[in-house]
């Protein structure tokens, strides 16, 4: 993967395929401090001490139609590799959380990408699950929760194409104000 968004979206891929009904993902940028990171916590049915042990080799997998899983594995090593660490816990019937952190002046680090495509694209494709968006660039914060949207949209679906088009330019306006 070359962006830290597309690790971000094959992360939150498995906390979907883990039954989870909320996600929470945050990105914190502190450029001051040197350090970009990013956390996923869902609550879907987690995993037992002996596979999150070897959750990082990439030969341990939950799928059926291939043996290798590689999105955990690849995001660790874009940690190390970036002067930066890796955590993941995991509780059985409660959930996941992991936290990926970067050095950010890392010659190695990769992009962020595009994020706001990232964001867009899962809850307009996942609208079953609720996520929580949470981005900081140093001092500045932005938090979008799709519980509040769908609230205020009263059924009108997510991939809705004015919905969706607004979303897109909500989350386009919000993310670029952090960096301005």
């Amino acid at each position: 993967m070359k962006e830290l968004s597309l690790h971000i979206l094959d992360l939150v891929e498995n906390s979907v395929k883990a039954g989870a009904k909320l996600i929470e993902i945050t990105v914190t940028e502190k450029i001051s401090d040197n350090i970009i990171s990013f956390e996923i916590k869902d609550n879907g049915c987690g995993m037992d001490k002996e596979f999150l042990e070897n959750v990082v080799n990439p030969f341990t997998t939950t799928r059926t139609t291939r043996k290798v899983g590689l999105g955990i594995p690849l995001t660790k090593l874009a940690c190390e590799q970036a002067g930066g660490s890796f955590h993941i816990e995991s509780t059985p019937g409660e959930g996941t959380y992991l936290k990926a952190a970067f050095m950010y002046d890392h010659i190695d680090r990769q992009p962020l990408g595009d994020i706001k495509s990232t964001v867009l694209t899962l809850i307009t494709m996942r609208e079953a699950t609720d996520f929580i968006y949470t981005h900081t660039v140093n001092d500045k914060d932005f938090k979008l929760d799709t519980r509040e949207l769908k609230e205020i949209l009263g059924g009108v679906p997510f991939n809705e194409p004015d919905v969706r088009n607004w979303l897109n330019e909500y989350l386009g306006e919000n993310i670029e104000s952090l960096y301005n």
